[in-house]
């Protein structure tokens, strides 16, 4: 069955803390969409440590400030943007993003094609409240196209913040 559209009222939208510091609503999945795209709104607030170093293989990343200021890795060059900037991050780009220091930061996270990604934002939040593990999280990182890893330039960026 092809899907015309779909709806999500802001106010019933699932909202999870993945952090004590940020929340994520849950907005379109890729079950939703027929695979189209997912999309995710973040509130970040002063002093989250954000997403770290991590890259889509299969997924392209699209990340609209809405507010605030949002530090974002691409590569190995940390990129500052305020709101209303937009950054496209193509599939296997290594990419990070953090409120800039002192600053707060809300933003929407649109991903294409689309796949089952809220399920590893559950995941993020099961993760903060300890109930697994980061080895278990990070193991499903086929499953969800969230592969972590090692940039230098992010973590010396993030460091004394």
């Amino acid at each position: 069955m092809t899907t015309t559209h779909t709806i999500v009222r802001g106010s019933t939208a699932e909202q999870l803390a993945d952090g004590p510091t940020s929340t994520i609503t849950l907005l379109v999945d890729g079950e939703h969409t027929t695979g189209a795209t997912t999309i995710n709104r973040a509130a970040l607030a002063v002093g989250s440590p954000g997403a770290p170093a991590h890259r889509h293989e299969h997924a392209t990343e699209t990340i609209l400030v809405i507010a605030g200021s949002l530090d974002v890795l691409i590569d190995d060059t940390v990129h500052t943007l305020a709101a209303g900037d937009v950054v496209f991050i193509a599939a296997g780009t290594a990419h990070a993003f953090a409120p800039t220091p002192g600053h707060d930061a809300d933003m929407l996270a649109i991903y294409t094609p689309g796949q089952e990604r809220f399920a590893y934002y559950r995941m993020l939040e099961q993760l903060h409240h300890g109930e697994i593990t980061l080895a278990e999280l990070q193991a499903t990182s086929d499953r969800f196209d969230n592969h972590y890893v090692d940039s230098p330039a992010w973590r010396e960026s993030r460091a004394g913040r």
